[in-house]
């Protein structure tokens, strides 16, 4: 019942980003720990490979369900964002060109930008919900 609630808002689409920027901010600073480590290869996670599995899957869930036949009930076989966090890992890269700490920085500091955007998009649909649930404005 929860989970129906939920879908039915955005939250499950910022939940995906805040698995992604956490999962990418655990890597930039690894990178940066491991800057002079003799042959530490920089690894980091494909901005755009995630946008686009993440555009699919709401795609996906935008689609209409209908049933498919008059008495029967509509049903997803699957949930489309579950698609998305289980493809993170998967998106991993190695950067063979070793870039500096400025570079890393800046990353993790876009990175920073964009959980915090989906953290405040949350804290608004939590607080839209609650009015809702109260029933006063």
């Amino acid at each position: 019942m929860s989970g129906s609630i939920f879908n039915a808002s955005t939250i499950p689409v910022l939940e995906q980003v805040l698995n992604f920027s956490q999962s990418r901010h655990n890597l930039l600073a690894g990178n940066i720990a491991n800057l002079d480590t003799p042959g530490y290869k920089v690894r980091d996670l494909n901005l755009n490979q995630f946008q686009s599995k993440l555009r699919e899957a709401i795609e996906e869930k935008n689609k209409p369900n209908e049933p498919l036949s008059p008495g029967l009930i509509a049903t997803r076989d699957s949930d489309p964002m579950r698609s998305v966090k289980e493809s993170i890992p998967g998106i991993l890269f190695h950067d063979e060109s070793n870039v500096g700490i400025e570079q890393q920085v800046m990353e993790m500091t876009k990175n920073q930008i964009m959980h915090n955007m989906a953290i405040s998009l949350m804290e608004q649909q939590m607080r839209l919900l609650q009015t809702a649930i109260s029933e006063r404005v």
